[in-house]
């Protein structure tokens, strides 16, 4: 058996934030100096770790709110399981990697209900996930994404699609 599969799967959220016209927040990772990811792959949705004894909703918020700025926003709709990904052989011993054997994501579909203005992506007392960022129509969503994370895109698209624009 490979000892790889052993690993647990890190539990954790991830967010579609829609603004009034449909479109989808995205933003480009911040790279790190040895980041196996290719350039044409740097765009992603807000999406991050559960803490211990913390709910699947408040942690979505609290991600949101730490990697955008974002405090303006009420859940539209769950998806109705859960994703996975495992983090491929590249990865391997590096952070979470090394930890993991993968992610496991509930995702939250969140209305935008403020001004662009609001977003800031570099939060005291938070490292910035995004360097930049944009709305996107949910057609280029997996597109714009690592290719092992692109299934959980694509679940994610078709359980949220009726709500774009």
């Amino acid at each position: 058996m490979n000892p790889r599969k052993k690993r647990a799967y890190r539990r954790c959220v991830g967010v579609m934030l829609l603004n009034r016209e449909g479109l989808i927040f995205v933003g480009r990772r911040r790279r790190g100096e040895n980041d196996p990811v290719r350039l044409d792959y740097q765009w992603q949705m807000p999406q991050g770790g559960i803490d211990k004894g913390e709910e699947p909703e408040a942690a979505a918020f609290r991600e949101l709110e730490e990697e955008t700025g974002v405090v303006s926003a009420e859940l539209i709709e769950v998806a109705p399981e859960w994703y996975a990904y495992d983090f491929p052989p590249e990865f391997a011993g590096r952070g979470r990697a090394g930890r993991y054997a993968g992610q496991t994501q509930l995702w939250f579909a969140l209305r935008f209900t403020g001004d662009d203005s609001e977003i800031a992506l570099s939060q005291p007392g938070h490292k910035p996930e995004f360097t930049d960022w944009r709305w996107a129509p949910i057609t280029e969503l997996s597109a714009l994404i690592v290719p092992f994370k692109r299934p959980v895109y694509d679940n994610v698209v078709r359980a949220f699609a009726h709500l774009a624009g």
